[in-house]
């Protein structure tokens, strides 16, 4: 439920927390980073694949299913969808790209990754620059929950 309506018309939702929102994105990272082992060569671009779609699924990438967080789209009150998922997932794909980058990869992954975290910690409503681009926010996913005694 909405906390307050602002200035503009799009509802403001509690943010999840930072600490939920690094472990899910860190076990999502686990699985790209297994699906590039365990398929070589094809491995990297279906982990690639992987980063920007998985929030797709009704807003909840497999880590955020694991510790219950939603990407939910402010505007039409739903989970994310592909489309979505694609473009709020542009920087952290980018940040896997240019991981590949021989010597100087890691610099740019770890510039892009934290500008990323920065935002989220300092944004009030948690917005990173790919949720900014979606307009998605991050939630506890029984945020919505209706109480059935209500």
């Amino acid at each position: 439920m909405p906390i307050d309506e602002g200035v503009s018309s799009t509802p403001l939702y509690h943010k999840a927390t930072v600490l939920n929102r690094f472990i899910a994105k860190s076990l999502d990272f686990l699985i790209v980073l297994a699906i590039a082992e365990v398929a070589p060569p094809y491995g990297f671009w279906a982990g690639l694949w992987y980063l920007l779609v998985a929030d797709g699924f009704a807003g909840r990438s497999i880590g955020k299913r694991l510790i219950g967080l939603q990407a939910w789209v402010s505007d039409s009150h739903m989970g994310a969808g592909f489309k979505d998922s694609i473009i709020r997932n542009i920087p952290i794909a980018a940040s896997y790209l240019a991981w590949q980058v021989p010597y100087v990869g890691w610099l740019g992954t770890a510039v892009i990754l934290s500008v990323e975290s920065l935002l989220i910690i300092g944004n009030d409503r948690g917005l990173r620059i790919g949720d900014e681009l979606a307009h998605t926010q991050v939630v506890n996913e029984n945020i919505f929950d209706v109480d059935p005694q209500a």
